[in-house]
């Protein structure tokens, strides 16, 4: 019987460790942390690996992307 328990909590365990993993997660966007007009770039921190990289953006899509909100690059595999 306590075998059986020990089998019962481990299974339990693996269920809520899978369960608790973010599959939402898209590794393209991320929380943009600075700009700079003088190239229309913004530099993003990946929701997946928390590095930053330096995107140039076209005028219109940098108006629109504010320092300290999400922005998604859909030509990126995530960095």
């Amino acid at each position: 019987m306590k075998n059986m328990k020990k089998v019962v909590v481990l299974f339990l365990c693996l269920v809520m460790y899978n369960c608790s993993k973010d599959e939402d997660v898209d590794c393209n966007c991320g929380l943009i942390v600075s700009d700079s007009v003088s190239d229309y770039s913004v530099v993003i921190r990946s929701n997946c690996s928390d590095n930053e990289k330096r995107f140039t953006l076209s005028t219109g899509d940098w108006m629109n992307a504010h320092p300290g909100s999400d922005f998604c690059i859909t030509n990126s595999t995530g960095w």
